[in-house]
């Protein structure tokens, strides 16, 4: 297989008539455009024989067993599948946005658990990405370049999940350190990370605002104090190394502070500008193995003497299902684009979760309804994808979190026409 990098290196080649900029970032003034580039059809399709040979063949086994993929994951990273994101000066590709929701598609059609298990690092890599010095982003953006390594984000908490206002992790500090003491619950990665983004209250003031409230701050799992509980039982997406991670007098030096003491709440949040439309790009990558596995099945099972999918039943339930897979690429890329352009992409984002985690779900839930009996076995793949279905309504913002984002922007936006 070639590698991310020797294809990377293609959008130099290109034309013109490319779509991007010297930055590798896509010209705002080329407008929409519904046609991938010749490089990004590149690395799609490494990403879509990598599903076909790494991924889908692995993936009941991971979904048995629990194991997270780390052999997979090293294979990823050794084609450059991974961290795709991270500035060049960090030794980084810098890519697109588009590029790296084009390769959690391919590899969620596999594996939605396992491609969070490979993904879910960029959550943790966004906040120092974009709040970070080049001296931090040399140092931990750096160290996942150089070796098979991921990061994880720390924010969620036992008793604050949607309610980031809740958080109890406090941060004290304490000469040229700060002193971290608290739980995470529910953290991607939490067992296999080398570092931690990790977001504590650092005003003990309960009136003062979130916005002031609360610190970034990037922190080694090597730290003395830092320690993890054990590995979540989850309902799907079971390869995935999720877990509560505790802070015990956790000695975090100074230079450690992303961007300033109280902006770690707007940089948790901006996050999920760049994280929101990747989780619609892992939506859709679902949704099109649920349709390509119930229309095969259609045409091959049969009743009252026909495939079932000549009964308008079932053909209009595949037709429902390639709407939703149509319209979530369409959203995530969207949300992307804009990113990458340089746009604020909130609502965008937000449009683009909603609308295809919700959907996935119920994709997902007629797949099973078209595999009938069959449906509710392991022997068959559907069973699973619904079972996979469910936490892309949860995390990174729950659908209820997304719709009142994006009604507070309506609203916003009302009451300025006025």
């Amino acid at each position: 297989m070639a590698t991310i990098q020797q294809l990377s290196r293609n959008v130099l080649k290109q034309s013109s008539k490319t779509l991007f900029s010297k930055q590798g970032v896509r010209n705002c003034s080329a407008g929409y455009n519904f046609t991938l580039t010749d490089t990004e059809k590149e690395i799609q399709e490494l990403a879509r024989k990598f599903t076909k040979e790494e991924i889908i063949p692995a993936a009941a086994y991971h979904d048995e067993s629990g194991e997270y993929p780390k052999e997979i994951f090293k294979k990823a990273w050794t084609l450059g599948l991974l961290n795709g994101h991270i500035p060049k000066h960090a030794g980084g590709l810098e890519q697109t946005s588009l590029t790296s929701g084009i390769i959690e598609e391919e590899f969620s059609y596999g594996c939605t658990g396992i491609c969070t298990a490979l993904n879910s690092t960029g959550l943790g890599q966004i906040p120092v990405i974009i709040a970070g010095t080049k001296e931090q982003q040399k140092k931990y953006l750096g160290r996942l370049i150089d070796e098979p390594l991921v990061a994880a984000y720390c924010a969620t908490e036992p008793g604050a999940g949607s309610d980031v206002a809740g958080i109890k992790t406090t941060a004290v500090k304490k000469g040229n350190e700060w002193v971290i003491n608290g739980q995470k619950m529910w953290i991607t990665n939490g067992g296999v990370a080398n570092w931690y983004f990790v977001l504590a209250r650092t005003n003990t003031d309960p009136k003062a605002p979130v916005s002031k409230a609360f610190t970034g701050f990037i922190v080694d799992r090597s730290t003395p104090g830092v320690s993890v509980g054990k590995k979540e039982q989850t309902m799907g997406q079971r390869a995935s190394d999720t877990r509560a991670v505790t802070f015990e007098d956790v000695r975090v030096p100074i230079e450690n502070v992303l961007a300033n003491e109280g902006d770690g709440f707007k940089i948790a949040m901006q996050a999920f500008d760049v994280t929101r439309p990747a989780i619609g790009a892992t939506c859709t990558g679902l949704m099109q193995r649920c349709l390509d596995e119930s229309s095969k099945y259609a045409n091959e099972r049969k009743t009252f003497g026909v495939p079932i999918a000549e009964h308008q039943g079932v053909a209009f339930m595949l037709a429902d299902m390639a709407v939703g897979v149509e319209l979530s690429r369409l959203a995530w890329r969207k949300g992307a684009w804009e990113y990458d352009n340089g746009q604020k992409n909130t609502y965008t984002a937000s449009i683009a979760k909603c609308y295809s985690s919700d959907m996935a779900n119920k994709v997902a839930a007629d797949a099973v309804q078209i595999f009938g009996g069959n449906g509710f076995s392991k022997e068959y793949p559907v069973e699973k994808l619904m079972r996979d279905a469910k936490i892309l309504q949860i995390y990174e913002g729950t659908s209820q979190i997304q719709r009142l984002i994006i009604s507070r922007y309506i609203i916003s936006r009302a009451k300025e026409l006025q």
